[in-house]
């Protein structure tokens, strides 16, 4: 990809296409998010591998429990979703990563993923996001299939309708915090002023404005993570895709940047679809669905 001033793209310039995630069936990923489809598990240890074994006690329903087996709240219509997931199945390999998993998620709700890593819970973001496609099942984003869409569609939804925070923040090094906020307004196509303006207004509402022009290397883990929350609310994404957002943080880190996260999001009526396996993260949800080896059950949480 050429750089028009060694930082962002040039305007028009060729790569991905989206710019921030590779074609599918591409080999690998050029920026390191996300592993090439079909494998085992990221090298960094940022995935799990699909298949893992090990559970929580007292993680998961009894059977028989209050719940459905289809992850899907009682109370919920089949009409009306802005997100849902049917019957949806992944294998790598011999695994089942995802073995009829389904969800349906709301305009403004948060909704948390739970379950230990290898349960499936990474994979069924990705499916929902459409930066994998399943092997059976449908997953349809404002009534259209996600795999039924062209890749430059779903690139394009990726941009525009999607926000996504991970783990490790996933900022990239050489550029500012300003920069990293504005570079989703570059790759869909915004003039370098009016995405620095748009972020630079982002980081000043989160609060964040005196990181503005550090590097990620020069803030605190917690600054870097409500940057990339920044990053990802600054396009007004219908979805955020949050995993394991805080992670790699301590606790009082993790809680500022949640509190953030829900507030900001909420105010927006902006969806969040969070993976996580700690308790005290999946609290800040509406609704909590847990993922059993590739499976989907809703829990009854009253909030």
């Amino acid at each position: 990809m050429s750089l028009a001033n060694g930082r962002f793209p040039a305007e028009g310039a060729s790569g991905a296409a989206d710019g921030l995630f590779p074609a599918e069936g591409a080999s690998g990923a050029a920026d390191g998010l996300f592993p090439a489809e079909g494998a085992s598990g990221a090298a960094d240890g940022f995935f799990p591998a699909e298949g893992a074994s090990g559970t929580a006690d007292g993680l998961f329903p009894a059977e028989g429990a209050s719940g459905t087996a289809d992850g899907l709240s009682p109370a919920e219509a089949e009409d009306g979703a802005l997100l849902s997931a049917t019957g949806v199945r992944k294998t790598y390999g011999a695994t089942d990563a995802l073995a009829g998993a389904g969800l349906q998620v709301w305009a403004g709700e948060v909704v948390a993923l739970m379950g230990p890593s290898g349960a499936g819970k990474s994979t069924l973001l990705h499916c929902l996001a459409g930066i994998v496609r399943p092997d059976a099942g449908t997953v349809r984003y404002r009534g259209a299939d996600l795999a039924g869409l062209p890749d430059r569609e779903r690139s394009a939804l990726r941009r525009t309708d999607f926000g996504f925070v991970f783990q490790f923040g996933q900022l990239v090094p050489e550029l500012t915090c300003l920069e990293n906020v504005a570079l989703p307004l570059r790759l869909n196509g915004e003039r370098n002023r009016a995405a620095a303006k748009r972020a630079r207004e982002m980081l000043t509402e989160l609060g964040l404005a005196e990181v503005a022009g550090k590097r990620p290397g020069e803030v605190s883990g917690g600054q870097g993570q409500r940057v990339a929350v920044a990053r990802a609310l600054v396009t007004g994404p219908r979805v955020v895709f949050a995993d394991e957002p805080t992670g790699a943080l301590d606790s009082l880190s993790g809680e500022q940047v949640m509190q953030l996260l829900t507030a900001a999001a909420r105010e927006r009526n902006t969806a969040i679809v969070l993976v996580t396996h700690e308790a005290r993260v999946a609290a800040y949800s509406d609704r909590e669905v847990v993922v059993r080896d590739g499976r989907t059950r809703a829990l009854e949480v009253t909030r």
